[in-house]
């Protein structure tokens, strides 16, 4: 038999309000929402303006205005940029002077297509393949050491519009593999415009793969917590609505920034995972609500007050949740690269979205639900259970749990002391993808095609003055070789090769060796290796003003919350070192190449340089985001009277089974990371995976508790006037 107990006087606030609207009206709030969802899904792929989402991502490194991209646009000023289209040919007899002849004619048959602009062919030397000029684009690879194969690379008008650039590629492709064909060999073809259409549409595969994955399986893990579907289904209706969202949101800040195909799923994801952990939340606290009912069968009045009850109390939980990993997003518009500042906002964005539609389109769907809803409300929420034990237990020994727990982060932080970063371009892709494959041929096949990791633009007429400069770093550690080209009638172009590649030491001693060297004409150094090092340099300068914006924007929205100084400086630094551990992890698994046959992926010896600012800016939010969870319970016991110990164990006791599930929930989603074929997204999904794991178990379920408990009543201190200010601008029920 039900038995009635009081849930409190319904509160006066704004979000209460809210909930009397819906509450009355919860049809026409589903019917808006479904309204707005269909059109952002059909504008976000193209069944309204006629151009999806898709075809708008761009790919290529992290870029900052510095001295890197200064030597580029010189670059760029003397010797254009062209859109290029590269041809391998293996498998050919170059000795054969009727196979050759018969490549000749064929190759002039491409140089004829519409829109291209230059074919450079061994084939069309003056004196054919032996002529010492076209020497780079032979391979030497025969038994008899003849060449075996080739390279022909078209450049196209850079005057071509988008569809005539499209129609003159495909009918240089025909033509190009005709080449092969007429010799008797095999040709690959690959260019820049093919590694971005691989990177885009393995991202499009992978978010279609890691919804596939996550939908389904977070679906039945909420079957599971809520033992029926319909209270499952509702958080599931709210993160597709959030999505569709996200998605319009994306496709019109592509509008207005480049936006990197791997923003997709980072942002989708994560709109995915914040809407099921607020729609878990907020059916939860709807369903205890309804357990204050004093009919079977729950009336009009009763639902309407507990969808009151729910929108005051769990909206505000998933207001402050919402608002605070906004903030932390946020972070990322202070730095100068403009990816940073694309994920930024459309991470704002969908975070909104979702916070809205948790409080609005969720509710309306609980009280469209509620009298299947109250078959499993039939009871109050008990205050002893295993969470409760849990507090219990680390209540009584406080010291040694926190010192474990410290033990266990700062042991998973350590390679993080270690991390080297990085900024891959066809390795982004799966180990055998075609285009990949393709880049890492012509590497090793025809190394003087590919770029050279240190360039130096010196702003010099004279060759000779210039060459004699470039000499003295031929006996830098790891040069392979130094070369000296003219730039247009002012400069020259001092390239530089170095082994190991541009993330080596010795790349990246060699910039810095070129940068403080005296030369008797200006110089600007780019190349990847600089890239690197100017995008790390500007990230580090602005990462204090984002460091700031975060702690305090997250300070203030915890005081107004909790009207304590001790507990947000408290929580700051929990993140920051479950932050610290979850990056480790990641320094362990990519870095140092562990775990590669059970993630599929193949170690560059490094990290993606996106990643740790990323994986701070998110990872922070989502730590945040169940701190919320949990101090909001905590809280809310306070200010009816439990003291400091009783107010914990009963907070960790009614959120502790849902942060328990929203965890695992939105480890599922984020595995759809891992599940991911990109690397940076799979690289995302462990980080986001570890700190999700590591904040749900280690720092919430144990230093939370054991913290509180040992600093007692001084969790709840602030200065008499902080105290002022939280009575007058505090955010209660």
């Amino acid at each position: 038999m039900l038995k009635p107990s009081p849930a409190g006087p319904v509160p006066t606030s704004r979000l209460a309000r809210l909930g009397r609207l819906l509450a009355r009206h919860p049809r026409s709030w589903v019917l808006a929402w479904v309204v707005v969802a269909v059109t952002c899904f059909a504008v976000a792929v193209g069944g309204v303006t006629g151009e999806s989402l898709f075809e708008r991502l761009h790919s290529g490194a992290p870029t900052v205005d510095s001295e890197a991209s200064r030597a580029q646009d010189v670059i760029a000023e003397s010797n254009p940029t062209l859109q290029t289209l590269t041809m391998q040919v293996s498998g050919v007899d170059l000795g054969d002077a009727k196979a050759v002849a018969v490549g000749a004619e064929r190759t002039r048959a491409v140089a004829a297509v519409p829109g291209v602009k230059n074919v450079r062919s061994p084939l069309l030397a003056p004196g054919g393949p032996t002529d010492p000029s076209v020497a780079p684009l032979l391979r030497a690879g025969s038994p008899s050491g003849a060449p075996d194969g080739f390279v022909t690379v078209v450049d196209f008008r850079p005057d071509l519009d988008e569809q005539a650039q499209d129609a003159a590629e495909a009918a240089t492709e025909k033509a190009l593999l005709a080449v092969p064909d007429a010799m008797g060999g095999t040709g690959r073809l690959g260019s820049s415009d093919k590694v971005i259409t691989a990177i885009t549409s393995t991202v499009e595969r992978d978010l279609l793969r890691g919804e596939g994955i996550a939908l389904p399986l977070t679906f039945l893990v909420m079957v599971f917590v809520f033992g029926g579907f319909i209270a499952a289904g509702m958080p599931i209706i709210g993160a597709v609505v959030a999505i569709g969202g996200g998605l319009l949101s994306l496709f019109g800040f592509s509008h207005a920034v480049e936006l990197d195909a791997t923003v997709v799923n980072i942002v989708t994801l994560l709109g995915l995972g914040l809407s099921i952990d607020y729609g878990l939340l907020t059916v939860s606290r709807f369903r205890e609500e309804l357990a204050h009912r004093q009919h079977e069968v729950p009336t009009r009045e009763e639902v309407a007050h507990a969808t009151e009850r729910t929108v005051a109390t769990a909206g505000r939980t998933v207001l402050f949740s919402g608002l605070t990993v906004a903030i932390a997003l946020a972070g990322l518009l202070t730095f100068e690269a403009s990816i940073m500042r694309a994920i930024g906002v459309a991470g704002v964005s969908i975070v909104l979205v979702a916070m809205v539609v948790a409080i609005t389109l969720v509710p309306a769907l609980c009280v469209i639900g509620a009298k299947r809803l109250s078959r499993k409300a039939v009871e109050r929420p008990s205050d002893v259970g295993l969470f409760s034990r849990l507090a219990h237990a680390v209540q009584r020994r406080p010291v040694l749990v926190i010192a474990a727990a410290v033990v266990v982060l700062v042991t998973l932080a350590l390679p993080t002391l270690s991390m080297k970063l990085t900024s891959s371009g066809t390795e982004l892709l799966p180990k055998g993808a075609d285009q990949r494959v393709f880049f890492e041929d012509l590497a090793r096949d025809y190394p003087a095609l590919t770029a050279p990791e240190v360039t130096v633009v010196a702003a010099s007429p004279d060759r000779n003055a210039v060459t004699a400069w470039a000499d003295g770093f031929r006996t830098s550690p790891g040069v392979e070789s130094v070369t000296v080209q003219p730039l247009g009638a002012t400069h020259q172009r001092v390239d530089l090769r170095v082994a190991g590649g541009p993330t080596s030491d010795q790349a990246q001693d060699l910039v810095t060796a070129v940068r403080d060297s005296t030369a008797p004409f200006e110089t600007l150094t780019t190349g990847q290796a600089a890239g690197q090092i100017d995008f790390l340099d500007s990230m580090s300068a602005r990462a204090p003003y984002a460091v700031g914006l975060v702690v305090l924007g997250t300070f203030v929205l915890l005081f107004l919350m909790t009207g304590s100084v001790v507990v947000p400086l408290k929580a700051l630094l929990l993140n920051l070192i479950s932050l610290g551990a979850a990056l480790g992890v990641v320094v362990w698994i990519f870095q140092e190449g562990h775990l590669e046959g059970l993630l599929g992926f193949s170690s560059v010896g490094a990290v993606e340089s996106m990643v740790p600012f990323l994986v701070l800016a998110f990872g922070f939010g989502l730590s945040m985001d169940y701190e919320v969870f949990l101090l909001s319970r905590i809280v809310e016991f306070h200010r009816h009277g439990a003291v400091n110990d009783r107010a914990v164990s009963l907070g960790l006791q009614r959120t502790g089974r849902i942060i328990t599930s929203a965890a695992l929930l939105i480890v599922i989603v984020f595995a759809g990371f891992v599940a991911g074929d990109i690397l940076i997204i799979k690289q995302m999904g462990v980080a986001l995976v570890a700190a999700v794991a590591i904040d749900a178990t280690l720092v919430r379920m144990l230093l939370v508790p054991a913290t509180m408990t040992l600093l007692g009543r001084w969790n709840w201190w602030a200065p008499a006037p902080l105290r002022r200010v939280h009575d007058r601008f505090g955010i209660t029920e």
